[in-house]
Parts: structure tokens; C-alpha cells; sequence
């Protein structure tokens, strides 16, 4: 560690003749060092001045000027008209104590910093990575995000309690397509593509489901309210490589062919039926692309205003029902204070269960149901739906692999940017969310194992007729991964045994 002297400088000025020693800090700006040397010269303070070394020739006034000694010391040389009048002193000093009240109220030296080591971090990246095009050009639109979140000073990632909701206050304008018979088939399937479809056709398909099931003709919702509605649903959704609007359709869409599946409005009343929709079409709102891993040990706002409790899930609930607080996008309207109140529970409680902090808690409670389900049970109900958002939210690997895995890149890159970005702020890194550490089979072969499989044929007791649809896939898919993981551990060992052979040869 260096001496705290370090830290300071020490020049000395000749003032007629007199020694004066001056003694500032490395970190002063140029206009202290003269403001100091003006004093200890007994000049004014805005007095215009320079200094000359020994040779006559001009030495810069700032932090790093060049030390010197009392036998050379500098000679101080007042400029004619340097001085400013009384006023015009009051003035610039009125001046200079605003301009550090607004670098401390903007904290723009510690915002610079900042910004300055997340370019480095992420510079170096593309410096890496320099021979991956497709790499470089993700960096190169990381660091750009970069420079306008920094300049934004939008460092939080949440909804501010003073920002207002994305609001459609118009007529909805976003074109009513008229799907065919064979695409509102394919809607009720899970092999669906959701990659097919752009935002509008998403939101189209999406009111078709609520009309589909009688949603709108039981409840009398006003179908212009529903397209506001999922207008502002859209608009509330971030541009997250996973977590975002098209997630949102995938999840509500397996939703809805689970319903249809399953019979569900044959065993659940109408009420359920719209909770479970409805909850699914929420149930990720404003994510903002970092888990509630990261939202704890980061101390975010809302871990801190969840009480670490489930923050994201919890956020997801609150800036559902601020939508649904307006008016324009109020699609419960028709329902009575009690009913609207039982609606909101219910939406929560499924929404909340999306955690997967929770998942062996919500599997077990099942399971010792499930045997014995009762339909009539309100209890055993609400257990079922918690399950069957679950298995909706985390379904990509029940459609066909060419669905399935662009979603596995998006998750792996949402991943590693969180990552990235726990490294760079000193926080723990989970392995499966590591670039240097996960492959995509390393990162699937387990979730489907013990995650997905174990879920789906829970579900499957009650309702055998997921299985050739929705578990089957499940088996192939981690039959899939484990043949990749087998190709990907042989080349490993080929490389492994070429690296041995090479330092073997150059060693004798």
C-alpha cells in the first residue's frame, strides 16, 4: 500500500524573494490550485496568474504539475487586467458553488467512472470474441444500451412508482386479422410455432382466445376494452431476450390448448377458466431480464420492497392490476366489488406460484392430492391451477425442437448477460447461468430431468391425455440432449488427449 503523502503534492513559489510552500491534493481541479496559489501570494483569489520555472519558461497550474524544491522554486507572474471586479467575483464564485452543487446532486463523476468500467468490461468482450462476427455485433449493441441506460441514469431496471403505465387512451388500431379455421385449429395445439407471428397477429390471436372461450359474451367485456387491454399489455412488456411479449403469448397460448386439451371448462366454472388466462397473459409484466437471484443480492428496490420475497413475481401482480386500474383497460368492469376481489386473488396466487424458489413446495402439495382429487374442492382447485401455470410458463421443451430450441438461446443469452453483469459488480454467479461454464445440453439435460418431467406426469395422473402430446416430447427432448452432451464430452476428450500429445512431443 503506498503512504498517504502520496496522495498530495507539495510545490514551492518564490514571492518576492520569500519561500512559500504549498501543499494540495492530487484530486484538487485547476481552478482550486490557482484560487490557493493566488492566496498564498497574497493576491485576489480570480487573480489571472502564471508560474515560471528556473529556465523562464511556463509551468501548467493543474493536479500533475511538475514538482520542484525550495532551491527552484517557481516564480509567481500576476497578468495586468487579470482582475475581476468585486461583482464579477461574487458572480463567478456564485457560478462555481451551483456547478458543484450540480455535479453532486448528479453525481457525474461517480456516473462517469461507471460508465467507464462497464465500456472497458464490455469492450473487451468484442476484443475476445474477436474472430465470432455475430458476437462482436451483440457487444457492439450491448455497449450502445450501455451508453444510453448510462445517460439515462435508468440503472434500476423497474417501474418507478412515478412512471406512468404504457396507456392506449385511442381506439385501438392495430389490424383485426381473420385467422383461417386451420390456424385457430393449430392455436388449440401445443405444437403451435410462435415464431411465426408478428406483434399484431400475436395480439389477435390472443383476443380470439377470449372470445373463443366465452369470455367476453359471459363476462359482457367490451371488446374494444379487451383490445386496449392487450395493447397496454404488449406496451408493458420490455425487449428482454427471453422474458418478453412473445413469451408471454407462448406461455398464455400452451394455456389455452391445455384448456382445450384437458376439458377444463368441463370441470372448472368460467370464472377459473378467465383467471387462468388472464394470469398467464400477466404473469411476466416488466420484467426487467434479471432474476429475483440478482434482485436480492444486488439489494435492488424491489427485493427491498418485497422483503426479498418473491419481488419479480410480486412486481409482475402489482403492474397487472395498475393496468387494470384504468378505465380504458379495465377488462373486469362488469364484476362486482366481492367477485373482482376473488378474481384479483386468484390471479395473484397463480402469478406468485410462477416463482420457482417455490416449485418442490407447489409439486409436493399436489402430489399428495392428486390421488384423490376433488373437483368440488376449492382447495385441490387452486392447487391444479398453480400447476398448470407452472407447466405453461416452463413448456417450451414440449413443442417441436425447431420451436423449442431458439428459446433455449434466448434464456442462455439472458443468462449471460446477467452474468456478466454479477461479475462486474462482485455478486455470486449460480454455474447454469455462467458463459464460461454451461453448454446448451448441460444446461437442459437437468431441468428437463428433474423439473419438467417429474411436473408434467403429475399432471398427467389427472389428465392421461397429455401424455402422448406434452410428456412424450419431454422424453425425446432430453433423450435429445443427453446424445449432444455424449458428442460434445467425445470432442472434448479428443481435444484434451490432442493437448496431451502435444506438450508429451515437446518435452522430449
Amino acid at each position: 500500500m503506498g503512504s498517504a503523502s502520496s496522495a498530495y503534492r507539495v510545490i514551492y513559489l518564490d514571492v518576492d524573494g520569500r519561500i512559500q510552500k504549498v501543499v494540495f491534493s492530487k484530486f484538487c481541479s485547476p481552478y482550486d490550485i490557482k484560487e490557493l496559489f493566488c492566496t498564498a501570494v497574497g493576491l485576489r483569489r480570480n487573480t489571472v496568474l502564471s508560474l515560471l520555472d528556473s529556465a523562464g519558461a511556463l509551468v501548467s497550474i493543474d493536479p500533475h504539475m511538475p514538482h520542484n524544491t525550495e532551491r527552484s522554486p517557481y516564480k509567481v507572474v500576476p497578468l495586468s487586467g487579470g482582475q475581476l471586479g468585486d461583482k464579477e467575483e461574487l458572480f463567478q464564485n456564485v457560478l462555481t458553488q451551483v456547478a458543484e452543487q450540480f455535479s453532486r446532486a448528479f453525481k457525474i463523476n461517480e456516473l462517469k467512472t461507471e460508465v467507464t468500467n462497464r465500456l472497458t468490461m464490455l469492450e473487451k468482450r468484442v476484443e475476445l470474441e474477436g474472430m465470432k462476427v455475430v458476437e462482436i455485433e451483440k457487444c457492439r449493441s450491448d455497449i450502445k444500451k450501455l451508453r444510453e441506460e448510462m445517460a439515462s441514469r435508468n440503472n434500476s431496471h423497474f417501474l418507478d412508482d412515478n412512471k406512468m403505465l404504457t396507456l392506449r387512451r385511442d381506439v385501438p388500431s392495430y389490424p383485426k386479422y381473420h385467422l383461417s379455421q386451420e390456424t385457430m385449429e393449430a392455436l388449440r395445439k401445443p405444437t403451435f410455432n410462435v415464431w411465426q407471428w408478428e406483434p399484431n397477429e400475436m395480439l389477435s390471436c390472443l383476443e380470439h382466445m377470449y372470445h373463443d372461450l366465452d369470455l367476453v359474451r359471459d363476462f359482457n367485456m367490451n371488446p374494444v376494452t379487451l383490445k386496449r387491454w392487450l395493447l397496454c399489455i404488449h406496451d408493458n412488456y420490455r425487449m428482454n431476450p427471453f422474458h418478453n411479449f412473445r413469451h408471454c403469448f407462448c406461455v398464455t397460448q400452451m394455456m389455452y390448448s391445455m384448456i382445450c386439451l384437458c376439458g377444463l371448462q368441463e370441470t372448472f366454472n368460467q370464472v377459473d377458466i378467465l383467471v387462468l388466462m388472464t394470469a398467464a397473459v400477466c404473469h411476466d409484466l416488466d420484467h426487467p431480464g434479471y432474476n429475483n437471484t440478482y434482485q436480492i443480492n444486488a439489494r435492488t428496490d424491489l427485493a427491498v420492497r418485497y422483503n426479498d420475497i418473491s419481488p419479480l413475481e410480486n412486481h409482475h401482480c402489482a403492474v397487472a392490476f395498475q393496468i387494470l386500474s384504468q378505465p380504458d383497460c379495465n377488462i373486469l368492469s362488469t364484476f362486482d366489488p366481492e367477485s373482482f376481489q376473488h378474481i384479483r386473488q386468484g390471479i395473484i396466487t397463480l402469478i406468485l406460484a410462477t416463482d420457482m424458489a417455490r416449485h418442490g413446495e407447489i409439486l409436493d402439495s399436489f402430489r399428495h392430492k392428486v390421488d384423490s382429487f376433488d373437483f368440488t374442492d376449492e382447495e385441490h382447485v387452486t392447487c391444479l391451477k398453480t400447476m398448470l401455470i407452472k407447466c405453461c410458463d416452463v413448456s417450451n421443451e414440449v413443442r417441436p425442437m425447431e420451436v423449442a430450441e431458439p428459446w433455449v438461446d434466448c434464456l442462455l443469452e439472458e443468462y449471460f448477460t446477467q452474468s456478466d453483469r454479477e461479475k462486474a459488480e462482485g455478486l455470486p454467479v449460480a454455474p447454469f447461468m455462467d458463459r464460461e461454464k454451461v453448454t446448451k445440453p448441460t444446461a437442459q439435460i437437468g431441468f428437463i430431468k428433474f423439473v419438467l418431467i417429474p411436473m408434467f406426469e403429475t399432471v398427467m395422473k389427472l389428465f392421461p391425455q397429455i401424455e402422448e402430446v406434452m410428456v412424450q416430447p419431454l422424453r425425446e427432448s432430453r433423450d435429445r440432449y443427453e446424445e449432444l452432451k455424449q458428442i460434445d464430452d467425445a470432442m472434448t476428450e479428443v481435444q484434451r488427449k490432442k493437448s496431451q500429445n502435444l506438450t508429451t512431443g515437446n518435452g522430449k
